[in-house]
């Protein structure tokens, strides 16, 4: 059985890696952020520590066999219902909130390694985590700002003229991805999606598209 001393270590270091994790996310006010991370990681830890040591008075009992990873691997199929809700369906196929749940699932893991006494695992796998999550993001953004899409909307009134769709297509610059049309009584909303784009070329074609007088609003971002 483990001392009490090195019971309150592995779950305060469990609390603290998973916190500073949770910094992060909090940061960027996402629902899961400091004192969620710190629970699933202190939690983890002490399902690992009651998996490894919790029925140390019944080993040698006849017809008794223990198991420590079946307790434990639960938690890796348990925490897929809390990273399920941090994640976001948003319009078209749009979603949000992939990256914190697979940090839960990571700082879930990080604390079962806490709670199994491997603190350099726990520790490296912290940074690690922490680097990817925050020292990345401005060079992934920086690197793949070039590749990202561009979306268009635009607004036009029912029953109007309007040449714009085909005038978009006619566009050598511009390779349509998705197109998406809703109407109602009053207006039809257009939202379309192409592949990168000089910023030059697109702010002639968004000014061309506002001269248009059958549009009744455009907006577009990337």
């Amino acid at each position: 059985m483990l001392a009490t001393s090195e019971i309150l270590i592995r779950l305060l270091l469990a609390s603290l890696f998973g916190g500073l994790i949770g910094l992060e996310r909090e940061r960027k006010d996402w629902a899961a952020g400091l004192r969620t991370h710190m629970m699933v990681s202190v939690g983890s830890c002490l399902i690992m520590i009651v998996s490894a040591f919790g029925f140390s008075d019944i080993l040698g009992t006849e017809n008794v066999s223990l198991d420590p990873s079946r307790v434990a691997s639960q938690v890796i199929s348990g925490i897929g219902f809390i990273g399920a809700g941090t994640i976001l369906f948003l319009k078209q196929g749009a979603i949000r909130g992939l990256t914190t749940a697979s940090g839960l699932w990571t700082v879930a893991a990080i604390g079962l390694a806490t709670g199994g006494g491997l603190y350099l695992a726990a520790g490296a796998t912290t940074v690690i985590a922490l680097i990817i999550l925050w020292a990345l993001k401005p060079l992934e953004q920086v690197y793949f700002r070039k590749y990202k899409p561009i979306s268009i909307r635009v607004v036009t009134h029912t029953g109007t003229d309007s040449d714009f769709i085909r005038h978009l297509l006619e566009k050598k610059e511009l390779k349509l991805q998705t197109f998406n049309l809703e109407r109602n009584e009053s207006e039809i909303v257009y939202e379309l999606k192409f592949e990168h784009t000089e910023l030059s070329k697109l702010d002639l074609i968004i000014q061309e598209l506002r001269n248009d007088p059958a549009i009744k609003e455009i907006s577009w971002n990337r």
